[in-house]
Formats: structure tokens, C-alpha cells, sequence
């Protein structure tokens, strides 16, 4: 099994807003892809939320040729409409794991 993980760092000021968005919006647009399977979001503890909350967002597939191909023809669209939602008011950072 193949984890895509996205860890973001979220400012206070779309906390709330940002959380709604990815849990109606953006996460079921991307599991309608069809190329991944199952998703969690998790929020990071033992953090410092000064500057807002962390969370990790993962996306579960059985190939890495869905990932692949989710990267070739999807997550543009996808980032760039989170850009459009939230502007600079994140950080996110991209992993591929696999289960062994």
C-alpha cells in the first residue's frame, strides 16, 4: 500500500475555514479521482500552534502507478485551487510512503 502524505502548517487566520474547505470541498474532490481508495486527516500534537495548527492529510492507494498518475494529472488543479482559496497563509510539504 501507498501513503501520499501532505503534512500543512495552517496560519490562525484560516484555521476553521481551511478544515471546513478540506473536509467538504477538496478531499472528496481528490477521492473522486477514484485513485485513491481511503483518506484520513490527522491533526499534529505536541506542536507549536502559535502560529496554527499542523495537520497531516493522507491519501491511501494501492499502486504507485495511481500515484503517478494522480501527480501527472490531477494535483495541479488541486494546488492551485487551494492557492486560490487560502493564498499564503500555508506551508505544505509532500511524502510518498509505503506500508511494509
Amino acid at each position: 500500500m501507498i501513503i501520499y502524505n501532505v503534512t500543512v502548517k495552517v496560519s490562525v487566520a484560516i484555521k476553521d475555514s481551511w478544515l471546513e474547505w478540506m473536509k467538504q470541498v477538496h478531499i472528496p474532490a481528490i477521492m473522486e479521482t477514484g485513485l485513491f481508495h481511503d483518506y484520513r486527516i490527522c491533526r499534529l500534537l505536541e506542536q507549536d500552534d502559535t502560529d496554527g495548527p499542523t495537520y497531516a492529510v493522507q491519501y491511501w492507494t494501492d499502486t504507485l502507478e495511481n500515484y503517478y498518475t494522480y501527480l501527472q494529472e490531477h494535483a495541479p488543479r488541486f494546488r492551485q485551487q487551494t492557492f486560490e482559496m487560502f493564498g499564503d497563509q500555508f506551508v505544505a510539504f509532500r511524502t510518498v510512503m509505503q506500508v511494509v
